[in-house]
């Protein structure tokens, strides 16, 4: 799989993840706790991977290694 999420790009999901998993921990409805954690680990896991599906549908990339 190619890479095509840059190092910003990066850094904005890996944020976002470790805010979702942090909410996730003070929420108490169970529906909205899911949501979170799903959120949270979807982005981290698109972060470590550096590749988003999203973007390769689209044609998308913001990696400057191709």
């Amino acid at each position: 799989m190619k890479k095509n999420i840059g190092k910003t790009d990066r850094v904005v999901r890996l944020v976002f993840g470790l805010i979702s998993l942090s909410a996730a921990l003070f929420v108490t409805g169970l529906i909205l706790k899911l949501i979170l954690l799903f959120f949270g680990l979807f982005c981290l896991l698109e972060a470590l991977v550096s590749r988003c599906a999203l973007y390769a549908i689209l044609g998308k990339n913001t990696c400057p290694i191709e």
